[in-house]
C-alpha cells in the first residue's frame, strides 16, 4: 500500500493530468473510461443528426474529464494560453485546435462529443486544443481543453486527460520514434504576389513543431494544371509559391538554411480530399 501511494504521489505529467488553471476552480471530475472515445482533430460538422470531421477517432482510453469554472478576474483566453503554454512546455504536441465558429458549433461539441450541455455556449466564444504525448515508455497520452463562454457570461474550461489503448491509431501522434510532424497544409493563390490562407495558430504551431535544434522544415509544393496550360508552367507556379512561403517562413525565424523546397506541382494525386488544389505541406523532421 505504501508502494502504491509512494508511486501515486511522485506520478507527473503526462500520467496526471496537467496542473490546474490558477485563476479556476475545480467543479466536476469525471472517470474516463472507453473502448471508444470520439476523439475530434479537425472542426465538426453535423449533417442529418451525425457528426462529421474530417480527422476523427474512436479510441479505447482510460483517464478522466475535469471542469473548471474561471474565475470573473481572469478570462478563457488567459486558461487557453495557460495550458497550451504548459503542455508545450512538458513535451506535447499539439495535433489540432481551432477558435469560434472555425471549430463548428458549440452545441455539437458540448452535446454529442463531451456529453456536458452545461457547456453551450456561443459559437464564436469557444476555443479547442488537443495535444498528444508519449511518455518514457512508449504509452501515448492525450489531452484535451476546451474553454467556453456561456450566455451569461461566465466561462469554463473542460480538460480530458487519458492514456490511449495499445494498438490504437491516433491521428497525428506516432511512436516514441517517431521524428516527423505534420503536413500542416496551407493554400495558396496565384495574383500579383502568392496570398497564403493560413490561420496565427497554424503558424503558432510550426513554430513550435520546429523549436526543437537540428530540426529541418520540408516545404512540399503542389499546383493544379489550369486547363490546357504546359507541366513546366504549373511546376514553375509552384516552385513560386514554395519560395514566396520560405521568404514569408524567414520572417517568422526560420531560416532559410533549415528549409528544403521540394516541388511537386501537378505530379502527385492525393487520395485524401483535404490535400487537393494549390498548396504547400510543411513538414517538420526532427535530428
Amino acid at each position: 500500500m505504501l508502494a502504491v501511494a509512494s508511486k501515486q504521489a511522485l506520478a507527473v505529467f503526462p500520467e496526471t493530468a496537467p496542473e490546474p488553471f490558477p485563476a479556476s476552480q475545480l467543479e466536476e471530475t469525471r472517470p474516463l473510461e472507453s473502448g471508444g472515445h470520439l476523439v475530434l482533430f479537425s472542426p465538426v460538422r453535423e449533417i442529418n443528426n451525425e457528426i462529421r470531421s474530417d480527422v476523427m477517432a474512436r479510441l479505447p482510453v482510460s483517464g478522466n474529464s475535469l471542469l473548471y469554472r474561471i474565475n470573473t478576474d481572469s478570462s478563457r483566453v488567459n486558461a487557453l494560453n495557460y495550458y497550451r503554454q504548459a503542455l508545450l512546455d512538458s513535451g506535447a504536441n499539439i495535433l489540432f485546435e481551432c477558435s469560434g465558429v472555425r471549430c463548428g458549433r458549440s452545441n455539437v461539441w458540448v452535446n454529442q462529443i463531451f456529453d456536458k450541455s452545461m457547456l453551450l455556449g456561443r459559437d464564436t466564444a469557444q476555443d479547442y486544443l488537443v495535444t498528444g504525448t508519449v511518455s518514457e515508455d512508449g504509452q501515448r497520452w492525450l489531452t484535451l481543453v476546451y474553454t467556453v463562454t456561456r450566455g451569461n457570461q461566465s466561462e469554463y474550461v473542460w480538460v480530458e486527460h487519458f492514456e490511449v489503448g495499445s494498438g490504437a491509431v491516433v491521428p497525428g501522434l506516432g511512436s516514441l520514434e517517431s521524428r516527423i510532424r505534420g503536413p500542416l497544409t496551407v493554400a495558396w493563390r496565384d495574383g500579383f504576389i502568392v496570398r497564403f490562407d493560413w490561420q496565427s495558430q497554424d503558424r503558432r504551431m510550426l513554430l513550435d513543431w520546429a523549436d526543437a535544434d537540428g530540426s529541418t522544415v520540408m516545404l512540399i509544393t503542389y499546383s493544379e494544371l489550369e486547363g490546357s496550360e504546359p507541366l513546366e508552367d504549373a511546376m514553375a507556379r509552384a516552385r513560386t509559391a514554395g519560395e514566396s512561403m520560405s521568404d514569408l517562413l524567414v520572417q517568422t525565424g526560420i531560416v532559410k538554411e533549415r528549409q528544403q523546397l521540394v516541388v511537386v506541382g501537378p505530379s502527385i494525386i492525393q487520395s485524401d480530399p483535404n490535400r487537393k488544389g494549390n498548396r504547400v505541406e510543411i513538414v517538420v523532421i526532427s535530428r
